[in-house]
């Protein structure tokens, strides 16, 4: 097994970006665009997911019959619904993850360069 020379021996530490330069990427129509994908996934996302859990809570406080209907053996619709809860959540999350790495994270490497490279 190798190792890992983890001392760049030399290698300069990434420049630091002043204040305007921020102000300006902030600006910046790619930066505007990088939000604007970000909040188009998140804003429909956390709406769906917070009617889904809205609906299951109120489910199980006023369709007490509907919840307890057998759906094989001692498994109910409760607990069938409540154990979609976890696997949306995963869901949820795992398409995120797929966006941000198709999506969001180039873009923000391709910022990050700029604003870390000799030009900014």
């Amino acid at each position: 097994m190798t190792s890992i020379d983890l001392d760049k021996g030399g290698a300069e530490p990434p420049r630091v970006p002043s204040a305007e330069e921020f102000a300006e990427v902030q600006s910046s129509p790619q930066f505007q665009e990088l939000r604007s994908r970000l909040r188009r996934f998140v804003f429909p996302m956390t709406a769906l997911f917070l009617l889904w859990y809205v609906s299951y809570v109120l489910l199980g406080a006023y369709a007490h019959d509907f919840m307890a209907t057998k759906v094989f053996g001692n498994i109910n619709t409760g607990l069938l619904l409540g154990l979609g809860q976890f696997v949306s959540t995963f869901v949820i999350t795992g398409l995120y993850v797929r966006f941000a790495n198709k999506e969001l994270d180039p873009r923000a490497a391709a910022i990050r360069n700029y604003l870390e490279g000799e030009k900014a």
